[in-house]
């Protein structure tokens, strides 16, 4: 196929956005990128680093983004919350794929409508899981021993000093705002939770437990739909990570636990740690770039117009391979077998 035009990465200056540009641009060196911010200044000093790279301001209150009329673009990524819905109304206008990761499970609601009502110009690619999807893909990975899965618990650990930059932190507090309910699967029904029924304890990578919550995140209906499993839970704590305890940066913790059977019939567990010494930033980087990749059809079949998530378009031992090529690490838990 023809080299595609430039990407357009809305927040291509924040942690996520330059970080998706980077493993793109080192996994595609000939790929035209665009990094677009409010500050045109800082948005050139990230193009300069990728190289073949162009920098842009954009104004998201604006329906046409404040870019040229010219403007030619293969692909438009939301990496911070497209809060009026022009970047999304930007790529549909154009037939252009579009990939968001910052609206969260309560925040989905208009770009399924906005998607419903244009059906047909291209995909978008819904990812505002956690960390853009890697952790749903990773838990797709570990179920692959699998006959029937009964039951799938994520304990995930986010240090307090790794929450992203303005615009991450932005999201959590939005996020809290629009409910303190989490989103849980109990015997095959999406359920509302709260109180002492969202309340849980995780344990760190060096088996420090932690309070955590059950959260409304969209990793609980991706992964109870992709695996049909009744039962599954996202739990969540906001602390210090093992990384950090032990005098280093913060680390990204995330505990994997499947209950089901085999394909012989004889009951099964996996329990794993999904880990990275950088903390987060790399594995929603990793999402991103995947998906972004998987949109230009530069790995894959050609993506339908319509509606996807992370998990019906990317291959999860894929996926896998490229977490652990950016420094994620997979060990075994306690109690997995």
């Amino acid at each position: 196929m023809g080299q595609p035009e430039s990407v357009l990465i809305l927040g291509g200056t924040g942690q996520a956005g330059s970080g998706a540009a980077a493993l793109l641009r080192r996994w595609h060196p000939e790929l035209p990128l665009t990094i677009a911010g409010r500050d045109l200044g800082r948005a050139q000093r990230v193009a300069d680093g990728l190289g073949a790279a162009t920098a842009a301001t954009i104004d998201l209150r604006r329906g046409d983004l404040g870019l040229p009329a010219d403007s030619d673009h293969s692909a438009v990524v939301a990496a911070l919350w497209d809060d009026h819905l022009h970047g999304l109304r930007y790529a549909q206008h154009r037939g252009l794929p579009y990939l968001s990761i910052s609206s969260g499970l309560v925040d989905i609601a208009p770009e399924v409508v906005a998607g419903a009502q244009r059906a047909n110009p291209a995909p978008i690619l819904v990812a505002s899981h956690f960390c853009a999807g890697t952790v749903v893909l990773a838990a797709l990975h570990s179920a692959r021993r699998f006959d029937r899965i009964d039951t799938i618990r994520i304990s995930a650990v986010l240090d307090e000093l790794d929450t992203g930059g303005p615009a991450g932190i932005a999201d959590l507090q939005r996020w809290s705002t629009a409910t303190s309910a989490g989103l849980l699967r109990r015997d095959g029904v999406f359920t509302w939770v709260t109180g002492p029924g969202a309340e849980a304890e995780v344990r760190s990578g060096d088996g420090t437990a932690l309070p955590a919550r059950s959260i409304a995140i969209l990793d609980v209906p991706s992964l109870a739909l992709a695996t049909g499993a009744p039962d599954v839970r996202f739990d969540f704590a906001v602390g210090t990570s093992a990384g950090r305890r032990s005098g280093g940066s913060p680390s990204f913790e995330v505990r994997i636990d499947l209950d089901g059977t085999d394909r012989e019939g004889a009951p099964i567990r996996t329990s794993r740690h999904l880990v990275h010494p950088a903390g987060q930033r790399p594995l929603t980087a990793t999402g991103i770039a995947l998906g972004v990749e998987r949109l230009l059809g530069l790995r894959g079949e050609p993506v339908t117009p319509g509606i996807h998530t992370p998990e019906a378009l990317l291959d999860p031992a894929y996926a896998v391979d490229r977490m652990a090529e950016s420094g994620a690490a997979f060990t075994g838990a306690p109690g997995d077998n």
